[in-house]
């Protein structure tokens, strides 16, 4: 009787969380004037990719300092009417990322309604 053999690759995906600046969006005119806050939460699918790493050298990664910083950068770039545009942006820019085969993307604006957040999800590529 053999012995299974343990796995040596898993599905890899990064996630970032609760992620929250202020961004230039919307059609209100006080939104046309002034940053609201949102969140952002994002999910990196960097497919199937070894248990441990060949090293552990951060060049070899997809480094999570550099991700959070696109988000920033890409939310906050200009003014965007439209959160359906802004995801959609944002989103076609993750998936840019070497080594990256889908991206789940979530954007909540924080304090449009005083009873409620309003966020739209986008999945892109393969899960």
């Amino acid at each position: 009787m053999t012995t299974p053999q343990a796995p040596q690759a898993g599905t890899q995906i990064l996630a970032l969380t609760g992620l929250r600046f202020d961004a230039n969006l919307g059609i209100l005119e006080r939104e046309k004037t002034t940053p609201q806050p949102i969140q952002v939460d994002a999910e990196l699918n960097q497919g199937t990719q070894p248990l441990l790493p060949h090293d552990d050298d951060i060049s070899h990664v997809l480094d999570y300092r550099k991700v959070r910083q696109i988000i920033i950068d890409e939310c906050t770039a200009e003014h965007v009417n439209l959160l359906e545009s802004l995801i959609g942006k944002l989103t076609r820019r993750l998936m840019q990322l070497p080594g990256v085969i889908g991206v789940r993307v979530k954007i909540a604006k924080l304090e449009i309604f005083e009873d409620c957040e309003v966020a739209i999800r986008m999945e892109s590529g393969e899960w």
